[in-house]
């Protein structure tokens, strides 16, 4: 299980770190690379053309602003492609959440929310779990969890008030 995530900039990593977190939570293996679709684009194709026979099986894009990376990624690549827009100084996200959520038929990228980055990661987890059996179990219990970290602090709310 081996995951690469591309981000644009390297001021995109405090959100793309929280992915990162989710994934290696999981016991993904994570490469995270800083590759930009304007400033390094032949790098970047590269990286995507080359994922696959690298053992990658899934990437995350994140950028912001124009935020054409993961559309060249997945322009190029078979592999699942998700988009984590970036909030930017200029439009708060908006900008990027449109840059990868118009992309024209044939070249899907899954998008999460503007800065989503855990939501990112437990896409990749759920889009793994239909090969690796022992990460569907691991997201059962994880959501498991949640829902009763929900339910101690309805009890707490209910017993304060």
């Amino acid at each position: 299980m081996k995951v690469a995530i591309l981000m644009g900039s390297d001021s995109d990593f405090p959100v793309v770190e929280r992915c990162i977190n989710v994934l290696k939570s999981f016991g993904v293996e994570v490469v995270a690379r800083v590759l930009s679709a304007h400033r390094t684009p032949h790098l970047a194709v590269d990286f995507a053309m080359k994922a696959e026979a690298n053992g990658f099986e899934l990437i995350i894009g994140a950028a912001g602003k124009a935020a054409h990376l993961p559309g060249v990624i997945a322009g190029v690549t078979t592999l699942p492609v998700i988009g984590i827009p970036i909030k930017s100084s200029t439009m708060d996200g908006l900008d990027s959440l449109l840059s990868i959520v118009q992309m024209p038929s044939g070249i899907p990228v899954a998008t999460v929310a503007i800065d989503g980055a855990e939501n990112a990661g437990l896409l990749a987890v759920q889009i793994l779990s239909v090969k690796y059996p022992e990460l569907r179990e691991k997201m059962r219990q994880y959501k498991e969890d949640m829902a009763d970290a929900v339910v101690k602090k309805d009890a707490s709310i209910q017993v304060k008030y």
